[in-house]
């Protein structure tokens, strides 16, 4: 299987993240909002493989105690617990504010997001042990039920490549199954064809 259910997955979406608009209810001058994640939306993974999310994934997921972090390093920012962190899974994807006025590091963070230097988020997570599916002909893989949400992340960096070494090495064995079925079925063309040639010719 692709995905090990005691395993961390960690993926990156780029160019939706960035400081919340001022309203006059915000708490924070120091705010940040955006997706860890769309829904529905097939992406490209690795080897010509495409993943995608379904929008029911996060349904009965444990998001108890997200944490939010730069680079996964660690460093908390804000946290759902104390509600400087907000997730929602909503009809485009997995909403995610943060206010990060709490730490200098968190300030710091907010001016490099202001200022364009860091538009990423990453989330981690990991996939129950049914919660997915391979759909040979598209050659897509759809997470249907994640498990645990660990934590959201503004990253500069790419993800965890470890992930994508895993999902590669499945997804290898998965084309080599596919050669070898179209080797087998031409094979058997084959043969039917000599076959019916020999007849033909008696």
């Amino acid at each position: 299987m692709p995905y090990k259910p005691d395993q961390r997955e960690y993926r990156s979406f780029a160019g939706v993240f960035h400081a919340a608009p001022e309203t006059e209810d915000r708490k924070s001058a120091y705010t940040v909002e955006g997706y860890a994640t769309t829904f529905d939306v097939p992406y490209d993974f690795v080897r010509g493989a495409k993943e995608c999310i379904r929008s029911t994934a996060l349904v009965g997921a444990d998001m108890s105690d997200v944490i939010f972090q730069l680079n996964h390093d660690g460093q908390t920012l804000a946290r759902l617990k104390n509600g400087t962190l907000e997730l929602t899974a909503d009809e485009h994807g997995l909403f995610v504010r943060a206010d990060l006025s709490g730490s200098q590091a968190g300030r710091d963070l907010y001016e490099a997001i202001n200022n364009g230097l860091i538009d990423k988020m990453s989330w981690g997570f990991n996939i129950a042990p049914d919660g997915w599916e391979w759909d040979e002909e598209t050659r897509t893989s759809y997470i249907t039920k994640v498990e645990k949400v660990f934590d959201v992340s503004a990253v500069s960096i790419p993800a965890d490549q470890d992930t994508e070494i895993h999902a590669r090495s499945y997804l290898d064995g998965v084309i080599e199954q596919e050669h070898q079925e179209l080797v087998r079925r031409e094979n058997e063309r084959r043969q039917r064809q000599a076959a019916a040639l020999k007849l033909r010719l008696l």
